[in-house]
């Protein structure tokens, strides 16, 4: 795999229309679910700049969630069109961190905010630096 020499976006927007199967009975957005947003909102950041999990994988370079920090401030409901803003915040020699906002496009309003740190490991789970092309371009 040929990787760029350096990330260029630090922010993407991705469109979520929560599923049915997502919901508890009042229709509402289940709490556990939100992470998973998160997950897709990280995996299409990684893609605007040219990289997807699976190659860095095959590099041995594996990204586990070390933390995760979620504020409910708003329900969000089935079948409603949501944003999702994924932002790559700080980048260090061994974790990456991310921040989270998802809103109800038209009138802006936050539902729910959050982050999370990533930390780069290899095939056998033991800390490993984070490669050089993921640092954004300076």
């Amino acid at each position: 795999m040929k990787f760029p020499k350096n990330t260029t976006i630090q922010s993407h927007t991705i469109t979520i229309v929560p599923r049915y199967c997502e919901t508890d009975q009042a229709g509402v957005i289940h709490h556990s679910v939100y992470p998973i947003y998160f997950e897709m909102g990280r995996t299409e950041l990684l893609r605007v700049n040219g990289l997807a999990y699976k190659d860095l994988e095959r590099e041995g370079f594996y990204m586990v969630v070390a933390e995760l920090h979620l504020k409910y401030r708003r329900p969000a409901y089935y079948d409603e069109t949501l944003e999702l803003i994924t932002e790559c915040t700080k980048i260090t020699s061994a974790r990456i961190e991310h921040s989270y906002k998802l809103i109800r496009p038209g009138i802006g309003l936050l539902l729910v905010e959050g982050s999370s740190i990533l930390a780069c490991v290899d095939d056998n789970g033991k800390p490993h630096r984070v490669p050089e092309f993921m640092y954004p371009e300076v």
